[in-house]
């Protein structure tokens, strides 16, 4: 299966390298949307990646509007997670899809409401308090995709380490 991470927006560089260090682990393929809250060469972002940038694919996208234009919702089995989502994350059944797209927004104002509105049938959240606002992007995006993967019996990733035997 293939999992494409899309931040639309993000502010956050420290979020973003541990997004993209996530990815590396999984496989994901991040995406970019524009515009960027920081410099992508800024040392807190590579600091939080370590050294995983050469470890994952990267597609960067001009603006979130270029974005949908060429990954049509109404095309991919995209999700788009946000707090207000009509369905819990672990809902939809990802181990019949060969191609998932995990859409996230921005810190501040997560992904535009007339979007979420529009695909409101795909939208997921993670179950929580109803006092808090919401949880930290970075842990967000590793509790959805490693659900994707469990749902896929996480094909290609590592099995038990033979190291305890």
């Amino acid at each position: 299966m293939k999992v494409n991470i899309v931040m639309v927006e993000p502010e956050i560089p420290q979020n973003t390298g541990n997004i993209a260090r996530t990815c590396a682990a999984t496989g994901a393929k991040l995406h970019l949307v524009y515009p960027l809250g920081f410099d992508i060469s800024e040392k807190a972002v590579k600091r939080a990646g370590l050294d995983y940038w050469d470890k994952l694919e990267i597609e960067e996208h001009e603006s979130f509007e270029k974005f949908l234009e060429k990954y049509k919702p109404e095309d991919n089995n995209m999700f788009f997670v946000t707090t207000k989502g009509k369905h819990v994350y672990s809902e939809p059944n990802y181990s019949k899809m060969d191609e998932v797209f995990l859409l996230f927004g921005k810190e501040t104002k997560g992904l535009p409401e007339d979007i979420l509105l529009k695909y409101i049938d795909k939208t997921i959240r993670i179950p929580m308090r109803p006092t808090l606002r919401s949880l930290n992007l970075s842990n967000s995006v590793s509790i959805v995709v490693y659900d994707v993967l469990r749902q896929k019996n996480f094909e290609e990733l590592e099995e038990i380490s033979s190291y305890f035997e």
